[in-house]
């Protein structure tokens, strides 16, 4: 069910709860995109405010956790919302004042990106902070996301391999969440991701695209879920359109800065707009030519 109010609304209400990237390749602004792109309405609850650039994350400022709770509450009791995601966390006492809000009004949609390093390998989830996700967070969501190196913290196992995907999968399952969706971009060969729903395993393939400017791509995914679940879309669907908006993000991939560019909503967006536009004209053409046939 939708946290209400606004039974009237047109379009679907995403609540990013993550830290800012003063880049804005990542984190709350990556995800402001992403919704938008796919035509949701973006919330945010600001966990941290970072200083970072495409090479590295120089600072860190942690928004105290009650404010981080008061702005959800805000969110929640005026517009409502049909699906929230979090990425940055910082540390326990902000892990358990989200939980805590999250678990009082019964979020449906709940898709949490577990970030605990940046790409540069700077820490952003403290150690008690990552124990506290496992314990408070994962048992109220719908979808975790992990990608290799956070699935082998969460299993407790190495995770470099397809067959270690799935044993991951169903050991991470048990720590609470609904479903796993294991990203497989650092897999040699095809980045084929899994997805676990507890009973049954989906592999997600793609072509892997040549570009080192992968920055927010993490963050970009999550948001494409939690966005299509907002929309209604049932897991399996939600997450082939997930898969196939960030594969169009990173093919699309900005050479912007002296690190690793950011991925591109818009151009993903437009890409996969402009190919449902394209198979609309052939069926429609299709059924004209049909109409056409027959006996003269």
């Amino acid at each position: 069910m939708p946290t209400e109010p606004n039974p009237g609304r047109s379009r679907p209400r995403v609540l990013s709860i993550a830290g800012s990237d003063s880049a804005g390749g990542a984190g709350i602004q990556a995800d402001i995109k992403v919704i938008t792109c796919l035509g949701g309405y973006a919330m945010t609850a600001v966990t941290a405010v970072t200083a970072q650039d495409t090479r590295q994350v120089a600072g860190i400022h942690a928004i105290p956790p009650e404010f981080v709770a008061q702005q959800i509450e805000i969110c929640i009791a005026d517009i409502g919302l049909d699906a929230a995601k979090t990425g940055m966390l910082c540390g326990a006492p902000t892990v358990r004042a989200v939980a805590e809000v999250l678990r009082r009004h019964r979020v449906a949609h709940l898709v949490v990106d577990p970030v605990i390093f940046s790409t540069s390998g700077r820490r952003l989830l403290d150690e008690p902070g990552e124990a506290a996700l496992i314990r408070e967070i994962l048992p109220l969501c719908e979808v975790v996301t992990p990608n290799l190196a956070e699935a082998s913290r969460l299993a407790g196992m190495e995770v470099a391999d397809l067959s270690a995907m799935r044993r991951a999968a169903e050991a991470i399952a048990r720590l609470g969440p609904r479903a796993v969706w294991i990203k497989g971009g650092h897999l040699a060969g095809a980045p084929t991701d899994l997805l676990y729903d507890g009973r049954d395993f989906l592999e997600l393939s793609s072509e892997r695209i040549e570009t080192k400017d992968t920055h927010g791509a993490g963050c970009a995914l999550s948001a494409a879920l939690a966005t299509e679940l907002a929309r209604g879309l049932e897991l399996h669907d939600a997450a082939r359109r997930a898969k196939q908006f960030i594969t169009e993000a990173l093919r699309n991939s900005l050479r912007l800065g002296k690190g690793r560019g950011p991925t591109d909503p818009l151009a993903a967006a437009q890409a996969l707009s402009g190919r449902a536009s394209n198979a609309l004209s052939e069926t429609v053409n299709r059924s004209r030519n049909s109409g056409r046939e027959g006996p003269s």
